[in-house]
């Protein structure tokens, strides 16, 4: 357990230069895997693991969401301040968007582009 606690903070620190979605879905799984490692040993039939699962997937999606919010918003859209206009990558054939608030770019589905 303590193996599998070490690795996933290894991979949090690996990830702070990602955006605040990945930071934040990156923290929240590993809060919610120890938070639901402790809570799976200590009630019921005691299994850690499967604690430490369901406790990282919740955290996961909650931190993403909390991650893509501070960011001013997951997809592009008109009235979001901290979104600017669309531009076309002609190579990707697909449309991003500059985050006024970080400097980093994103598609328009809310998906990392670069930084």
């Amino acid at each position: 357990m303590l193996k599998s606690l070490l690795i996933v903070s290894v991979a949090v620190v690996g990830l702070s230069a990602c955006g605040a979605t990945t930071r934040g879905a990156a923290t929240g799984a590993a809060m919610g895997a120890a938070a639901g490692a402790v809570i799976g040993n200590n009630t019921g039939s005691g299994d850690a693991e499967t604690g430490a699962i369901i406790g990282g997937v919740v955290g996961g999606a909650a931190g993403a969401y909390a991650g893509c919010r501070s960011e001013g918003g997951c997809r592009w859209t008109e009235d979001n301040p901290n979104q600017s206009q669309l531009y076309l990558d002609s190579r990707a054939n697909r449309y991003y968007y500059i985050n006024n608030r970080d400097g980093c770019t994103y598609w328009r589905n809310g998906e990392y582009r670069a930084c």
